[in-house]
């Protein structure tokens, strides 16, 4: 396998990992809005129900807050330590 195939390896999981952090940022930002919309929609028909939406908003919120750090986490593996280009490569040579 020569120098070209393995550049156009890494290229294109650079492209796909960052359409996977942009999805999950996209994802991650319409979650937060659905969150605090609807936060604030339990507010307006209970009010005294505020402090424990406020607890129950946080936590979902540090939920919805972890899911990006995780695909941040897989996108990190696929950029340093690529299990493409040993797949390819045992392809080709075996």
């Amino acid at each position: 396998m020569g120098p070209e195939q393995i550049a156009t390896i890494y290229s294109f999981t650079a492209m796909g990992v960052g359409i996977i952090l942009a999805a999950a940022g996209l994802g991650s930002a319409l979650g937060w809005g659905l969150i605090c919309s609807k936060f604030i929609e339990g507010i307006a028909r209970q009010p005294e129900m505020r402090p424990q939406l406020t607890g129950q908003m946080l936590f979902t919120g540090g939920l919805m807050e972890a899911f990006p750090m995780i695909v941040l986490g897989i996108s990190m593996w696929f950029i340093f330590a690529n299990p493409f280009i040993g797949a390819a490569q045992n392809a080709v040579g075996g």
